[in-house]
Order: C-alpha cells, then sequence, then structure tokens
C-alpha cells in the first residue's frame, strides 16, 4: 500500500507501482480507466504517469538494473 507523505493523507507511490501500472496500461484492449478503476487511482494520475514514463523521468529501479548487470559480466 501506498505510503502517507503529510497530515492531508496524500498518497506517495513507488517508481515500481507507477511502472507496473504504466506497463498494464499499454497492453492491448485494455483501457486506462479499467487500469485505474482496479488499482483504485484516477484516470488522470496514470494518464500522467504514462507521460512522464514516455519522457524518462519514471523509471524502474535503476540499482537493479547495475545489479543484475554485475552477476551477467561475472
Amino acid at each position: 500500500m501506498p505510503k502517507y507523505n503529510n497530515p492531508r493523507r496524500t498518497w506517495k507511490y513507488s517508481n515500481e507501482f507507477k511502472v507496473n501500472a504504466v506497463q498494464l496500461s499499454f497492453v492491448v484492449g485494455v483501457t486506462i480507466k479499467s487500469v485505474a478503476e482496479n488499482l483504485d487511482i484516477h484516470p488522470f494520475m496514470l494518464s500522467r504517469w504514462r507521460k512522464e514514463y514516455r519522457e524518462g523521468i519514471i523509471v524502474a529501479d535503476k540499482r537493479k538494473k547495475v545489479a543484475d548487470q554485475s552477476k551477467v559480466t561475472k
């Protein structure tokens, strides 16, 4: 579950959650609205995350990628 960021109850979602949500929304035949409803988020938020994902603002955890690559090179 996301964490509260301040007393006004603003949700803070992890980059991993955002990337997973965006990838679900790119599946052919699936609408942004249906993905947002299933994840209990507003469709506008998912649309914003999709835009940020395309622009490279939201990325999966870089440290995991580096760790995986170091295993491959050994």
